[in-house]
């Protein structure tokens, strides 16, 4: 319900603030358009005015103006619409009126607006003004006509009366304001169409975001109502982070407690080892020196894998803490050769390879730098190229060739042994990943090897994969950038 009305209210601003200032423009448009023709009928007017004022002047000349006989005449035979024709001197005096005989009794003109104009730029124009004299309301129209030999200017003025008739015409054409109104509302309609539309894609989700903040179960209902256009895009994107991101977060919660439990079951086996032979050796006091001995050194062994597991697990959460700061950051300031560190690898191991009858065939150049964001970078370099020798030399039965070599930026380690099923491909670099289990135990290994080769990879922008050798065996392939 809170939803709905938040949606609702959001619908009503943004239509009130978008529709308010359509409607204010159409306001201010249609204001300016009905001045726009007023003032365009009004020039027309004086136009036509203006032409009656020429004409006079053109027929009479200056000298005929000023008679009243010849003015008298002339406006009599061109009168129309009741016109009131007017001759003024530059000063403001009255010379000749149709309509007022002793036009000596009439007031000065010179403050009339259309008089002042009419100085100023040859013509002017007063609208809806009472007559002092007729009083009687005229549209004046006035030109103003100079004297070539500087003697006194002459205005011709012409009025006509504000009748029904010329009101009418002065009025402007109100179809452009039904127009106008019919626009408003159509353009009203589409706002509000697409306005609630917007509305109702924002309420699904806001309620997509409501059940994912309180923890309520989620379905996929509000994506299917989604538009499919650029709004239903981006809310599909949104939605499609969300369950990236849920996932993502249930995957990180799954696999933190399935490292727990396995840590706690490969832990739970050299512990009860060690309880057992030493609950062994204290309840039987007596018990004869040879088999006390056999038991402390079992007891040895056994702590001794829980130290390796424990020290394969630290480095396993350090690589990932290095990992994650070197993304943030992109530190990568050391520089290590890898070639001296392959060749201490196999020198440590030469003897457990030639025990097991394997031949090391090596395609390396002269040098391998890499720039890495370790502290210690030999180190961990050197574990990964161990435990993979290790790899091959526990598991690999009856291999007689391990190969390592190196082509553009990619390492590859690979053995002619049995190899894995390929169902176990995938998982080979998981943490305490086994293929047989029972077996991997039985040879001490702490099922960390192959992450701890991920992780150091992946430290250094690179990535892990394992495959099948041709004619048998497993590969292992990494690149380091």
């Amino acid at each position: 319900m809170a939803t709905a009305l938040k949606s609702k209210s959001f619908q009503k601003n943004l239509f009130l603030s978008i529709g308010g200032i359509f409607l204010l423009f159409a306001v201010c448009f249609s204001v300016y358009q009905y001045q726009r023709e007023k003032d365009y009928k009004i020039d027309i007017l004086h136009a036509r005015l203006q032409m009656y004022n020429y004409e006079m002047m053109h027929t009479l000349g200056e000298d005929g103006v000023q008679n009243d006989s010849l003015f008298a005449a002339y406006t009599q035979s061109h009168n129309m619409q009741q016109m009131r024709v007017s001759v003024i001197n530059s000063d403001g005096r009255v010379l000749q009126d149709n309509d007022y005989d002793n036009v000596d009794s009439l007031p000065n003109h010179l403050k009339r607006l259309e008089v002042q104009e009419a100085l100023q730029k040859g013509s002017g124009y007063d609208i809806k003004r009472t007559s002092q004299s007729t009083h009687e309301t005229y549209f004046y129209s006035a030109t103003l006509f100079r004297h070539p030999q500087h003697r006194q200017d002459i205005i011709i003025r012409t009025a006509v009366p504000y009748s029904a008739e010329l009101t009418e015409s002065l009025k402007a054409d109100n179809t452009y304001i039904y127009f106008a109104v019919a626009l408003t509302i159509l353009l009203g309609l589409a706002l509000y169409y697409n306005t609630s539309r917007i509305s109702r894609h924002i309420g699904y989700l806001r309620q997509f975001a409501v059940k994912a903040e309180t923890g309520k179960e989620l379905d996929h209902e509000l994506e299917r109502r989604l538009p499919d256009d650029e709004l239903g895009e981006i809310s599909h994107t949104i939605i499609t982070l969300y369950w990236k991101l849920r996932h993502s977060e249930e995957d990180k919660a799954r696999i933190k407690r399935q490292l727990t439990q396995n840590a706690a079951h490969e832990l739970k086996t050299p512990a009860a080892s060690i309880h057992g032979y030493l609950e062994s050796i204290l309840d039987h006091p007596d018990m004869a020196p040879q088999q006390r001995q056999h038991f402390l050194q079992r007891c040895y062994a056994q702590s001794e894998r829980m130290n390796k597991l424990l020290l394969d697990m630290a480095q396993l959460t350090k690589l990932e803490e290095v990992n994650t700061k070197a993304t943030a950051t992109g530190n990568s300031e050391m520089k290590v050769d890898l070639v001296p560190i392959i060749h201490n690898v196999l020198d440590d191991t030469s003897l457990q390879l030639q025990e097991k009858g394997i031949e090391v065939k090596l395609s390396l150049p002269e040098s391998i730098i890499v720039r890495s964001p370790l502290s210690e970078p030999e180190s961990s370099f050197y574990g990964v190229f161990r435990n993979l020798a290790d790899n091959t030399i526990a598991y690999a039965t009856g291999a007689t060739c391990l190969s390592i070599s190196y082509s553009q930026g990619e390492f590859t380690v690979s053995d002619n042994g049995p190899g894995v099923p390929t169902e176990h491909l995938p998982h080979l670099f998981e943490r305490f990943y086994r293929v047989d289990k029972g077996r991997s135990r039985k040879l001490g290994g702490t099922g960390l090897g192959l992450a701890i080769v991920r992780n150091v990879v992946a430290v250094h922008g690179g990535n892990a994969t394992a495959q099948h050798t041709t004619g048998g065996g497993l590969t292992i392939k990494f690149t380091i950038s």
